[in-house]
C-alpha cells in the first residue's frame, strides 16, 4: 500500500511549481470604450476576450477582465456602432477604445443636449437630431432642406444665404438674421453677445450633425426662449487619412466647390476643408458667392484629457432683391423690388467677413468628475448697402463657457451634477449713412455698441429605481447693453444709453419614465427669458428703442419616443403649451426699416410627431436600405392682449406660422453602390401680418436626389450624383416679410430646378 502522506506531499509540491506559471499566464487587462465622434464616454459594451472571458463597461466606459494568457484578442461590441477587435498585447497599459457609430435608430444616438450624454430614449426633452445622412441627402447648397425634416422647426431663405430660423414660433423678432434661438459650435457660441447668430456665414459642409432642442432651455444654454441648436463640426476620426474633392453644378447658376484633407490618429486627428459656392439667383439682384477655410484638430495628451480647436474663417456676399406685392409677385416673380429705392439701384446687398476662433479642453480628474472648458474669440465686418441707408459694422467678440460634472451613487440612485458658467462681450462699431446708388454718402449715425451676457447654470440628475429619471436644473441669466452715439446728423448730439436686463432665474424641472427598453414617456416644465438682441433696441434708422422689454415664457410639454415591430419602426411625439408674455413683434415703417415693440402675449399649443419605418437595412443584399420617414406639426398660435391702434388682434393667429406642416421622405440604397432619395414638404396658408388679412398660399414642394458611390480598387471612392428641386414646379414664397409696408410681403422660391456633380476620396 502506497505511503498516503508521501502522496499528498507530492501533489502538494506540485501544484506549488505550477502555481506561478499559472499566475503568470493569466493577466488583468482594463481599459476605456469611448464614442470615436463625440469621445462620450460607452456604458454597456460587451468585451469578449478570445478565451471566452467577458466583461461590460460600466457608465465611465471602463472595464475590467481577467484572461487565461497573454496576447488574447478582445472584441468590442454595442448597439449602433461597428464592431472592433484588437489584440491586447501588454497588461501594464490601460487600453482606450473608440468605437465608430453606424447608422443608428432612437436607441442608439447619443445626444449632448441638457449636457446629458444619454441615448436619446433616455432623454427627457424635445430633441431632434439631424444625422451626416440627413445633410447628405441633398445638394449642401444650403441648410434649409435638411433643417426643415424636423418637427416644429422651420428655415427659410428671403434671399440666397439668408437665413431666418424658427423654433416653435414665428419669425416676428426675426425680419432678417436668426434672433431667439441660441446656436453653438461644439463648445463655443455662435450666437454672439448682441443676440444676433450669422449662421450663414458657415457652409453646409462644415457640420457633422445637429441636435435641434425645442423650448426654452435657459436652465442650461442662457437666454432665449425659442431653443438652442448644437452644432457638430467636421473633424477626423482615429486612423482617417483622406484627401477629397468635389464639385456641383446648377440651375441659376448654382457652382460649388469643395476639398477637404482629415489625418487622424490615436492622439491626434486634423481637418481642413475648404467650399466655394456661387449662385447666379433665380430672382433679379440675387447672387451669391461664400468661401470658407474650416480647420478643426483634436489631441488626446493622455487618457484624461480632450483638446479640441476650431478656426473658421468666412467670406460672404449675397444680393437683396427685396419683397413684392402680390400684384408684382404674380405678375414677375423673377423682379427685384424697384422704384427710387429698388434693390438694384440701389444695390441692396450684404458683405461679411468673419474669423471664429474657440479652443476646448475635457479633463478627467477620475470617473467621477471631469471639467470642460472652452474659451473663444471672433471678429467680423459687414458692408450693407440696403434700399434706404448704408451700413458699416465691425465687431470683436471673446467669450468663455465652463462646466463641471460630477456623478456618482447614493445607494440605488444615480446622480449627475452638473454646474457652470458662461460668460460673452462684445464690442461693435457701427455707422450708418445715406445710400446714395449704392455707396455710402452722408453720415447719420455713428455708434459703439457694448454688449455684455452672462449666466450662472446648475442641473442634477437623478436616476431611479424602476427605471425613472429625473432632473432639476436652473440658471440665472443677465445681459446688459451699453451704447454710445458719437454723432447722429439730425441733431448731432451725441449721448450715452445704458440698459441692463438684470438677472432673471429660469429653472427646469423633468421626469422620464422607461417603460421598456424600446420606449419612454417624458414631461417637463420649463421657464424662457430672451431680451432684446441691440437691433431691436437701436434699429439702424438711428431711433433708440429705450421701452422694449425682455421676453419671459413657460413651456409645458409631455412625450413619447420609441420603437417597434422588431425595431423596425421608431415614433417620436411631443405635446406642449407655451405661454409668451411681452412678445416682441416686428414692423416695417415708412423706410422698410424693421422697428420692435412689445405686445401682451402668445399663448402657442402644439403637436409634434417624428415617424420612420425600415422594410430593409443589410448590407449583403441586393437592396441594402430601404425606408420610409415622415414628420408632422401642428400649430394652434394665437395672439393674446393684443391691441395695435385701436384694433383689437386678440385670438388672431400669430404671424408667421403655418397651421400645419409636413415632411416625408423615402431612401433607398442598393448594395452595388446605387442610391435614391425622394423628399416631399408641405406648408399650410401663412399670416402675413398680425391683422390675419394677407396669406402666403399653401404649397407642396417636392425634391429627388439619384447616385451611385463605389469603391475603386483599396484607395479610391467616387459618388456621382443629380438630383432636382421642387419637381412639383410649385409657385411660392419662402422667407415672407412679415407686417411689411406697401404690402412687400413676397419673397418668391425658384422653381423646378435641377443639379448634379462629384466628389472623389482618396484614402492615403
Amino acid at each position: 500500500m502506497k505511503n498516503p502522506f508521501r502522496f499528498r506531499f507530492l501533489a502538494l509540491a506540485l501544484l506549488c511549481y505550477l502555481l506561478p506559471y499559472q499566475l503568470l499566464a493569466q493577466q488583468l487587462l482594463q481599459g476605456r470604450t469611448l464614442d470615436a465622434r463625440s469621445r462620450l464616454p460607452l456604458e454597456g459594451v460587451t468585451v469578449t476576450a478570445s478565451t471566452g472571458e467577458q466583461a461590460i463597461t460600466n457608465e465611465s466606459g471602463r472595464f475590467a477582465l481577467t484572461v487565461r494568457q497573454q496576447g488574447v484578442a478582445l472584441t468590442f461590441s454595442y448597439l449602433g456602432y461597428s464592431t472592433q477587435t484588437l489584440t491586447a498585447a501588454n497588461s501594464t497599459e490601460e487600453l482606450q477604445v473608440l468605437l465608430q457609430p453606424t447608422a443608428a435608430n432612437l436607441a442608439e444616438v447619443v445626444v449632448t443636449g441638457y449636457e446629458s450624454n444619454r441615448p436619446l430614449l433616455q432623454t427627457a426633452g424635445a430633441l431632434s437630431v439631424v444625422e451626416p445622412e440627413v445633410l447628405q441627402r441633398f445638394d449642401e447648397s444650403s441648410l434649409v432642406r435638411a433643417v426643415n425634416t424636423v418637427p416644429g422647426v422651420r428655415m427659410e431663405e428671403r434671399a440666397t444665404a439668408s437665413y431666418r430660423l424658427s423654433i416653435r414660433g414665428s419669425s416676428l423678432r426675426s425680419p432678417y438674421g436668426i434672433r431667439n434661438v441660441k446656436v453653438y459650435l461644439g463648445e463655443i457660441p455662435l450666437t454672439e453677445a448682441n443676440g444676433i447668430t450669422n449662421l450663414n456665414l458657415l457652409d453646409a459642409a462644415n457640420f457633422n450633425r445637429i441636435e435641434i432642442i425645442k423650448g426654452p432651455t435657459g436652465s442650461i444654454y442662457g437666454a432665449g426662449t425659442g431653443g438652442t441648436i448644437l452644432l457638430e463640426p467636421r473633424r477626423a476620426t482615429p486612423g482617417e487619412r483622406v484627401l477629397q474633392a468635389g464639385t456641383t453644378f446648377g440651375s441659376f447658376g448654382l457652382q460649388r466647390y469643395t476639398a477637404s484633407a482629415s489625418m487622424g490618429s490615436e492622439k491626434s486627428s486634423l481637418l481642413v476643408q475648404y467650399t466655394r459656392q456661387r449662385y447666379g439667383g433665380y430672382r433679379e439682384q440675387s447672387a451669391m458667392d461664400r468661401e470658407t477655410l474650416l480647420l478643426t484638430s483634436s489631441f488626446y495628451p493622455s487618457a484624461k484629457s480632450t483638446i479640441n480647436a476650431n478656426i473658421i474663417y468666412s467670406d460672404l456676399y449675397y444680393e437683396l432683391p427685396g419683397g413684392l406685392t402680390r400684384e408684382q409677385y404674380e405678375q414677375d416673380p423673377r423682379q427685384a423690388r424697384g422704384g427710387m429705392f429698388g434693390s438694384v439701384v440701389q444695390n441692396a446687398s450684404m458683405n461679411q467677413k468673419g474669423v471664429n476662433m474657440g479652443l476646448s479642453q475635457e479633463y478627467r480628474f477620475s470617473d467621477s468628475w471631469k471639467n470642460t472648458t472652452a474659451l473663444y474669440g471672433l471678429f467680423r465686418f459687414r458692408d450693407h448697402p440696403f434700399n434706404t441707408d448704408y451700413e458699416r459694422n465691425a465687431n470683436q467678440e471673446y467669450g468663455g463657457r465652463s462646466r463641471f460634472v460630477y456623478t456618482s451613487n447614493m445607494g440605488a440612485v444615480g446622480t449627475t451634477v452638473t454646474f457652470g458658467g458662461e460668460y460673452q462681450r462684445g464690442f461693435e462699431a457701427a455707422r450708418t449713412y445715406d445710400n446714395n446708388l449704392g455707396r455710402p454718402d452722408s453720415l447719420r449715425t455713428d455708434d459703439e455698441v457694448l454688449a455684455k451676457t452672462g449666466l450662472l447654470f446648475s442641473q442634477a440628475e437623478f436616476t431611479l429605481p424602476s427605471n425613472w429619471i429625473a432632473t432639476a436644473a436652473l440658471s440665472l441669466n443677465d445681459t446688459r447693453y451699453e451704447i454710445t452715439r458719437l454723432r447722429q446728423a439730425a441733431s448731432g448730439g451725441a449721448y450715452q444709453y445704458s440698459r441692463d436686463f438684470k438677472a432673471v432665474l429660469s429653472p427646469r424641472v423633468a421626469l422620464l419614465k422607461r417603460l421598456s427598453e424600446r420606449l419612454s414617456v417624458h414631461g417637463s416644465v420649463s421657464s424662457g427669458f430672451s431680451p432684446p438682441s441691440d437691433e431691436e433696441l437701436l434699429t439702424s434708422d438711428g431711433v433708440l428703442n429705450q421701452e422694449l422689454e425682455a421676453e419671459k415664457g413657460i413651456n409645458y410639454e409631455a412625450g413619447i419616443r420609441g420603437y417597434t415591430l422588431h425595431e423596425k419602426l421608431h415614433f417620436d411625439v411631443v405635446a406642449f403649451h407655451f405661454r409668451l408674455r411681452e412678445t416682441i413683434v416686428s414692423r416695417q415703417d415708412l423706410s422698410s426699416i424693421a422697428v420692435f415693440r412689445n405686445v401682451g402675449a402668445t399663448e402657442q399649443s402644439g403637436l409634434e410627431t417624428a415617424v420612420g419605418y425600415t422594410f430593409l437595412q443589410d448590407e449583403a443584399l441586393p437592396v441594402s436600405l430601404f425606408k420610409v420617414w415622415g414628420s408632422y406639426t401642428y400649430s394652434h398660435f394665437r395672439f393674446k392682449d393684443y391691441q395695435r391702434d385701436g384694433t383689437d388682434l386678440n385670438g388672431n393667429r400669430l404671424t408667421g406660422v403655418a397651421p400645419h406642416t409636413a415632411t416625408a421622405g423615402l431612401d433607398l440604397a442598393t448594395r452595388f453602390g446605387l442610391y435614391l432619395y425622394l423628399t416631399a414638404n408641405y406648408a399650410d396658408a401663412i399670416p402675413l401680418n398680425d391683422e390675419n388679412t394677407v396669406y402666403a398660399d399653401a404649397y407642396v414642394v417636392a425634391g429627388a436626389r439619384l447616385g451611385f458611390k463605389r469603391e475603386l480598387g483599396q484607395q479610391f471612392q467616387l459618388n456621382v450624383f443629380g438630383g432636382a428641386e421642387n419637381l412639383t414646379d410649385e409657385k411660392y414664397s419662402l422667407g415672407n416679410d412679415l407686417n411689411a409696408f406697401g404690402a412687400r410681403y413676397f419673397q418668391p422660391a425658384a422653381p423646378r430646378n435641377f443639379y448634379g456633380g462629384l466628389s472623389l476620396s482618396y484614402k492615403l
